[in-house]
């Protein structure tokens, strides 16, 4: 009887904890992300990244999240963000309806969103996304949540939605809101319909987070405030307790 020929399993690339092991964990992580669909313009990313020792310092130094909800809602400015919200919606009213018409999603917890992670857009980071995702993706900490997102970041590349100089967060988030790569690649939403899907444009990253958040499960017309159905959407966002009901109290105010 002839023996059916198998496949060769994709082993894991061995994660690290230093900069040493950052080049043969790439060339190892190239064979699993050509498996899972990555093509040349994703490869040739990921052989170009660089370890990123910043990254791994923000990573174990995250103090933010650590505060009291008071402390928390001073030090990221939430007056100022909710000022500024109550700005940006009465300017620009139609195009927020317009996004709560489509996707169910209020104003406020876009625009609490949108004021939390970037400023508005005034910061969105100065850390190359592909080499920051994918030294994630190589530590030893988290890196079965990385490996997703950093994969995703090679198919972005692939599809022309960043580059490999595009410049994110510390953790590879990246544009208006902030997305994961992996985030990006499942949710995004060509918001004003020019064909591309590009998360440093207002609205396609807005239309996208609207869109992620109803892909979770947002209820049109629910509550979204702590122990209302909606505040568990909001918890899928952000893993960080004080960063959800910031959020889900910052958006009240400004949808208030």
């Amino acid at each position: 009887m002839a023996v059916p020929l198998l496949a060769t399993p994709v082993l894991a690339a061995q994660c690290g904890n230093a900069a040493a092991g950052f080049a043969a964990w790439k060339t190892s992580f190239a064979r699993e992300a050509q498996a899972a669909g990555v093509g040349p313009r994703g490869l040739q990313a990921l052989a170009d990244a660089s370890y990123a020792q910043g990254t791994i310092n923000a990573d174990r130094n995250q103090k933010s999240f650590k505060y009291s909800f008071d402390k928390f809602m001073q030090v990221r400015g939430a007056d100022t963000i909710v000022a500024q919200g109550r700005k940006r919606k009465a300017r620009n009213p139609a195009f927020y309806t317009s996004l709560e018409q489509r996707f169910g999603v209020p104003a406020g917890i876009l625009l609490a969103i949108h004021g939390m992670e970037t400023g508005f857009g005034g910061f969105m980071g100065d850390s190359p996304v592909v080499s920051a995702i994918s030294t994630l993706a190589y530590d030893c900490r988290r890196t079965d949540f990385f490996v997703p997102h950093a994969i995703g970041a090679l198919k972005l590349v692939d599809r022309g939605s960043i580059t490999p100089a595009t410049r994110g967060a510390k953790h590879g988030e990246l544009g208006h809101t902030q997305f994961l790569p992996g985030n990006a690649l499942s949710f995004g939403v060509d918001g004003n319909g020019d064909g591309t899907v590009d998360f440093y444009n207002e609205t396609d990253a807005l239309a996208s987070t609207a869109n992620y958040l109803r892909q979770k499960g947002w209820r049109p017309g629910a509550g979204y405030l702590e122990g209302q159905p909606n505040f568990q959407v909001i918890q899928q966002w952000n893993a960080a307790g004080v960063y959800q009901k910031a959020i889900a109290v910052m958006a009240s105010r400004i949808d208030g």
